[in-house]
């Protein structure tokens, strides 16, 4: 049970490590800030992603779950608002961060195969 949270953590921590490298509106201030950013987004979405989800249930149907990205965004705001020295320039740019981390976490996850 401890391994998988530490996996879990550091594939968060990873992607958002990448995400940094790749994309120029998200900044790390130090790697306490990135590691600690990894912790509060695992938790983000194993809590508040479901509970948006449900509640935006309608419109995610009727946008054919694209809405999700928006729920992504949301969260990766909302996590560089909670974790000093996490940085993304906005909600646009959270949305293709969101984007792209969603498919890079699931590439991460079907290779440790989770």
């Amino acid at each position: 049970m401890l391994l998988r949270f530490f996996a879990f953590w550091f594939v968060n921590t990873l992607v958002l490590w990448v995400s940094d490298y790749l994309f120029t509106t998200v900044t790390f201030d130090s790697v306490t800030a990135l590691v600690i950013s990894g912790l509060v987004f695992g938790i983000a979405h194993v809590v508040l992603k479901p509970i948006l989800v449900v509640l935006t249930l309608p419109i995610t149907i009727l946008t054919l779950g694209l809405f999700l990205l928006v729920i992504n965004a949301v969260i990766l705001l909302l996590v560089a608002a909670l974790v000093p020295g996490f940085h993304i320039a906005g909600f646009w740019p959270a949305v293709w961060v969101g984007l792209f981390i969603s498919i890079f976490s699931f590439v991460l996850n079907l290779m440790l195969g989770k």
